[in-house]
This record gives C-alpha cells, sequence and structure tokens, in this order.
C-alpha cells in the first residue's frame, strides 16, 4: 500500500478551536489547499461529536481532502475516514484493524525509538508519529521533546512514512522537513488565529524546504 502524506498535516482540535465549530474550521484547513486533516476531539461527548464529525464530511463531500479520526476507531468505521490515529494508550493496532477493516489506514503514535522500531515491525500500523519534536502545550502531560536530533533518529529507524509532530510551526517546519520527515502535523499553528493564513503559509514554507514551486 503506497502512501504518500501531504507536508503539511492539519490536526483540527476542538479545544484549540474554543468556540469555533469543528466543521467550519474543517471547511476552511481544506479550502487552503491542506490535503490531510485529523479531527481531535478530547473532551467533547459522544453524541455532540458524531453530529460534528457527520457535519465534517458532509462539508467535505466535494474536496479531495482526507480526513483522519483521532483516537475513535468507532467513528473511523462509521464513516469515509481515509484512517485513525491511535495513541500509546489507545486500542492496539490489531484490535483497531478489526474495527476498520483493511481499507482504512492506521497511524500510530510514538515518543521514543523503541516505540517506532515496533511501530515499523507492526503489520497494522500504516503511517507513524513521532514526537513531540518541540516543547508543545497541546496535551496535559506532554513526553519530552525528542527535538530535531531525535527526529533524525526516528526517520533512520524505519521506512514507514513519518510524522513529526508536537510544537511545530511556521519557524520550525523547514528543519523539520529537512530531517526526512515526510510530514509535519500541527495544531496550534493551524489553529490559533486565522486558519486560512495559517495553513497557506505553512504551505508555503513547507514547499519552499522541499525546494517546490510556490
Amino acid at each position: 500500500m503506497e502512501i504518500e502524506p501531504p507536508q503539511v498535516y492539519a490536526i483540527a482540535d476542538t479545544t484549540a478551536l474554543g468556540s469555533r465549530p469543528l466543521a467550519e474550521a474543517v471547511r476552511e484547513i481544506a479550502d487552503s489547499g491542506v490535503k490531510w486533516i485529523q479531527l481531535r476531539a478530547k473532551r467533547v461527548p459522544d453524541d455532540v461529536l458524531f453530529r460534528a464529525v457527520e457535519r465534517c464530511h458532509e462539508v467535505l463531500a466535494e474536496s479531495a481532502c482526507e480526513l483522519w479520526m483521532d483516537d475513535r476507531s468507532d467513528l473511523a468505521a462509521l464513516f469515509p475516514f481515509r484512517g485513525v490515529h491511535l495513541g500509546q494508550t489507545d486500542l492496539a493496532p490489531a484490535a483497531s484493524r478489526r474495527v476498520v477493516g483493511a481499507e482504512r489506514w492506521i497511524g500510530r503514535s510514538t515518543h521514543s525509538l523503541e516505540q517506532v522500531r515496533r511501530a515499523d515491525s507492526d503489520p497494522d500500523v500504516d503511517v507513524i508519529a513521532f514526537g513531540p519534536v518541540f516543547a508543545t502545550s497541546s496535551k496535559r502531560d506532554p513526553d519530552p521533546a525528542v527535538g530535531v536530533r531525535g527526529l533524525r533518529a526516528a526517520r533512520a529507524a524505519t521506512r514507514k512514512p513519518l510524522v513529526a509532530i508536537g510544537g511545530i510551526d511556521a519557524t520550525t517546519i523547514s528543519s523539520v522537513l529537512e530531517t526526512g520527515a515526510d510530514a509535519a502535523a500541527m495544531i496550534g499553528a493551524i489553529c490559533q488565529g486565522d486558519i486560512g493564513v495559517n495553513c497557506r503559509r505553512l504551505l508555503r514554507t513547507a514547499a519552499v524546504a522541499r525546494g517546490q514551486t510556490v
């Protein structure tokens, strides 16, 4: 299965978005040109989240953008998500595969080289996320920052698609992509402030970092 992550991977997080509706933010992100969006809602009641997810798929019905679901394999199976992203304490990838089926991709968060190697050898893990690269405020108890050096080591430890995450913004995305990471996943750099402006700036910076025409 060939997976080519886009350089900018947006995480639409309900906490970071504050009062802005999730579907509204998702539409802005997609309209800016970002191709992967993860829906992240850690403290939203199931019924509210179900309706929000439903609305996100409705607003992107004609879009080429692909949606990922954070944590929730059940919702990923109920809607046409591209994949589900699992943390270290979420459902195991093999169990999630039984829920979401063979067609959806499974992403796995990792925070050490040992976890990267385990994810690399796990046939149910399609995409590996590694971080936090830099200090981040998006988690209550974040793991220690791995830095760019740690990210380079993670890149050397796996041939699977590698997504860098944690504290990345427009000032650091170039150094992140220069490590060989396939993509940079971001929450605050996307959700705080003008979403469209944020996304377009990140897309331009990422393109320049890879020597692409803007």
